[in-house]
């Protein structure tokens, strides 16, 4: 299995190459720099594997939610490289992509990963890791208030993200004993999109180039192709 990953949805921009197993990664923290940057960096991982996009399986991204302008761009990269690579593309949410970040660095479990989405809101997941040390959705993700939120069944619950660096004391009083502790730092990698674009192929959720949409939550954000 051959995939190249792309991410750009939060402060790093980062492409990942996924190969039977083995897995290349450019990563960098630029948040005003990633439409100069992912493309180089998806030629370098290609270029240094001796490969040519066409020679790939499939494609995947991080669709959001995240940076409006940041989701933009990895959309409109992976359709335009699909588009001409004649490629499936995975789509993969950001909030799974952070949380299965959390698994690698932390061996969390149970994980809360939530970006701050301003105006008081945040965008929220909740997922468990599977047998086969991938995560998977305990509910849907969604754009919630803290203040409105309610902890999850058990206890050992890990957050990560920005979300949790901004309401953070709101979130620990309301989940008590549930959290385990929370990280802020953690940033989204296509190392992990990586990863669960290609569970996503083996379970036949890949999709054409124009099927590749972003995730945004807001209704207020309109995506125009």
């Amino acid at each position: 299995m051959k995939l190249l990953a792309i991410e750009t949805a939060t402060e790093a921009c980062s492409a990942a190459l996924y190969i039977d197993g083995d897995i290349q990664e450019r990563f960098e923290v630029e948040p005003r720099r990633h439409s100069e940057l992912i493309l180089g960096m998806m030629e370098q991982l290609l270029a240094e594997a001796g490969l040519t996009l066409s020679a790939l399986d499939a494609l995947a991204f991080g669709r959001g939610p995240g940076s409006f302008t940041g989701v933009r761009i990895a959309t409109g990269v992976v359709q335009g490289a699909a588009f001409g690579a004649d490629l499936p593309v995975v789509p993969v949410s950001t909030l799974a992509a952070l949380a299965q970040g959390g698994f690698r660095e932390y061996g969390a479990e149970r994980l809360l990963p939530a970006f701050d989405a301003r105006m008081n809101e945040l965008y929220w997941g909740c997922y468990q890791v599977d047998r086969n040390g991938l995560v998977s959705p305990v509910q849907e993700d969604r754009l919630v208030l803290p203040s409105d939120l309610e902890p999850p069944d058990g206890t050992g619950w890990l957050g990560l993200g920005s979300g949790w660096g901004s309401y953070g004391d709101i979130l620990e009083g309301r989940f008590g004993e549930s959290l385990r502790s929370y990280e802020t730092e953690l940033l989204c990698s296509a190392r992990d999109v990586a990863l669960l674009g290609v569970a996503g192929f083996g379970e036949g959720k890949a999709v054409p180039a124009e099927q590749a949409l972003p995730l945004y939550l807001r209704d207020k954000v309109a995506w125009r192709r």
